[in-house]
């Protein structure tokens, strides 16, 4: 027992340090657990060959990340995918199959060997790939749903690897008696022909039937007993049953949980048993990746590093190429092309079993079987560098070349730069009133979205001063600056006030702090973009404690007015060269206002007619009470004013 708990928690030390300093490092949290596994395993040689027997119990991670995965596919979305599960996944199975077997082939090793390592090295990881998508949140991008089609086929496609195997093993004249299957895949039941597939097909009916008639009842039965415990054993138990099932007839216990998942999706209870098991799932799958690292053959990679490294690349190379023309052929494009291309070009868990399975009937000699095993463990320790990759190129597909500005044939009595959710609802309220209004945004793909909706707007770098001018800054009324970068918007400030200082600048902001640069910039009105909402919840919480509608509009208003009367006069005070916590004077005026408001809010509740005047006299009549903090929770990030603006607040102040 005390070797067994030792053992659980090095495994547990291992990632616990080196998954957050992948995750830190960009490379994700697949890597971490990798190298978790080589520094425990062949480095420092903590674990040996248990590390192996391990991953058979750790493997049930992708049971659970496959039922989940069924959980958020109906049956309606799933049907909706045939084309590509067997006409994507299909060609990619046959072609690169092909393609290896050949390569094989010319290599020098025979042709049941060669059709061996085709099989295993075809296909690719649905563990690492679906994680790294998830974590990403790239699955339900065009180019994550089509690699799923192109995983789950290889999933199916694994069966029939399974039961052709030892055909060729026996072809080839081993005499080597079928052996049993760490994995369980080859099945208890020993049955054959007809009576095997009524066997299978009972076994299907059943989990869809049992999913869909037997789920309800079941959990609502769960449910007089009150335990959550039960809830979540209830929900394991469910799946380990089919699992077992699958595995007595042969089958992948992993696809029959996926089939019972997509059955599950459209029950009331998805979302629960969703919750119940997610973290086993994590920590399973992070436990199966560790000891993939940890069963990789170093001395192997140590004694031929270049041949092996030369091999596990020219196989993703070749899947790549591969991939590249099916994405072409079934239209993929763009960036999920480059995602399609790049998540499926590894080797994948399969290839374990199969290599393994192989070995055992004979088909391949335990040198061979070490070698694509390394094969395989290489190219899913690369993976997470493709995912890498993949964001370095969508990053530049993103950027690509500059589009030249549009052409502005039109002018209005109000500018509005940046047409994100904040600058449409400007833009409906001023067109509403039939007011004339020039729509600039720096996302040619925003331009083009919204002029399918009726609404013209301009491509542009909105900072540049000739596209303002262009767009008739100086005869236009006011320019509303509604953009996501702070910096721009003091920049595009500052160059209206000082070139057209008649046209008033109405700035989005981002916190307190770009409130005081937008200030010293010379903006008119700076909007804090959570400010309002914040209001109308506390407007509504007011509500809920009893007051009357009155009260509520009377608080509010004071509340409003008072802020924008405090955001002035610190702004005065604020100095972006000093941090606020060392401002003394930004300080004092803050536990000052801090009293103030309290009484102003109070007198708007004794009499409904309390000025702000009156409030600040009412200031000395309640006990001072001193807040140590700045009232604001967005300055969490502090906002670091361009140059000029520093010159100008110095000035005003």
């Amino acid at each position: 027992m005390q070797h067994v708990l030792q053992e659980i928690l090095l495994y547990l030390i291992a990632a616990v340090i080196t998954v957050p300093i992948s995750q830190r490092l960009g490379f994700g949290s697949v890597l971490g657990y990798l190298a978790a596994g080589v520094v425990i395993g062949p480095v420092l040689g903590f674990v040996g060959s248990e590390a192996e027997d391990l991953r058979h119990y750790a493997e049930f991670g992708v049971v659970l990340m496959l039922f989940l995965i069924g959980l958020e596919l109906e049956p309606e979305t799933l049907w909706a995918m045939r084309q590509r599960l067997l006409g994507l996944g299909g060609m990619q199975v046959v072609a690169t199959l092909s393609a290896i077997a050949i390569l094989a082939q010319m290599a020098g090793l025979d042709r049941n060997e060669a059709l061996a390592i085709g099989m295993i090295l075809c296909l690719s990881s649905t563990a690492i790939v679906m994680q790294t998508l998830n974590e990403k949140r790239l699955n339900r991008t065009e180019g994550g749903r089509a690699s799923f089609s192109v995983l789950l086929f290889q999933d199916i496609a694994a069966l029939p690897f399974l039961a052709i195997m030892p055909l060729l093993a026996l072809s080839a004249g081993s005499g080597v008696a079928e052996p049993h299957d760490a994995h369980g895949t080859t099945g208890v039941v020993e049955v054959h022909g007809w009576m095997r597939a009524g066997l299978v097909a009972g076994a299907i009916i059943f989990v869809v039937l049992s999913g869909r008639y037997l789920s309800g009842p079941f959990f609502r039965f769960l449910k007089m007993a009150r335990l959550h415990e039960i809830n979540i054993a209830a929900t394991l138990m469910f799946i380990l049953a089919i699992a077992v099932v699958m595995d007595y007839l042969g089958l992948s216990p992993a696809l029959g949980t996926f089939l019972a998942g997509v059955v599950l999706a459209n029950s009331e209870y998805r979302h629960q048993i969703e919750s119940d098991i997610a973290p086993f799932k994590g920590l399973l799958l992070g436990l199966f990746f560790i000891t993939v690292g940890a069963s990789m053959n170093l001395n192997l990679l140590l004694s031929e590093p270049l041949r092996m490294i030369a091999l596990t690349v020219a196989l993703m190379a070749l899947k790549f190429a591969i991939l590249q023309a099916l994405a072409i052929v079934f239209r993929i494009e763009g960036r999920d092309r480059v995602l399609f291309t790049l998540s499926l070009a590894q080797a994948g868990e399969f290839g374990f079993f199969l290599a393994s399975f192989a070995s055992q009937s004979g088909l391949l000699s335990r040198d061979l079987a070490d070698e694509v095993l390394l094969i395989v463990s290489l190219s899913m320790f690369l993976t997470p560098a493709l995912f890498m990759l993949h964001d370095n190129l969508i990053r530049r597909i993103t950027e690509g070349p500059r589009k030249p500005d549009d052409e502005i044939d039109e002018q209005g009595v109000v500018i509005i730069a940046g047409m994100g959710r904040f600058g449409q609802i400007v833009n409906r309220m001023l067109m509403g009133l039939g007011h004339k209004t020039i729509v600039l945004d720096s996302h040619p793909e925003t331009i083009e979205r919204m002029r399918r909706f009726g609404i013209k707007g301009f491509y542009g770098e909105v900072h540049r001063p000739a596209l303002l001018e262009a767009a008739g800054l100086a005869n236009a009324r006011a320019i509303v600056l509604a953009l996501d970068d702070p910096d721009m918007t003091v920049q595009i400030t500052r160059y209206v006030k000082l070139n057209h200082p008649d046209v008033e600048v109405i700035a989005r902001a981002r916190d307190r702090h770009h409130v005081y640069a937008l200030y010293a910039a010379g903006a008119d009105e700076s909007v804090r973009a959570l400010f309002d909402s914040g209001v109308r919840a506390g407007k509504y919480a007011l509500t809920s404690l009893g007051y009357s509608n009155d009260e509520v509009e009377r608080v509010a208003q004071a509340f409003f007015d008072y802020d924008r009367k405090m955001l002035a006069e610190l702004a005065e005070l604020w100095d972006p060269k000093v941090p606020l916590d060392r401002n003394t004077a930004y300080i004092d005026k803050a536990r000052e206002q801090h009293a103030r408001i309290e009484a102003v809010l109070r007198g708007q509740l004794n009499d409904g007619a309390l000025t702000l005047a009156e409030g600040v006299k009412a200031k000395d009549l309640l006990n001072s009470r001193v807040v140590a903090r700045e009232p604001d929770e967005e300055d969490d990030e502090p906002f670091v004013a361009p140059p000029l603006a520093v010159e100008q607040a110095a000035e005003k102040r």
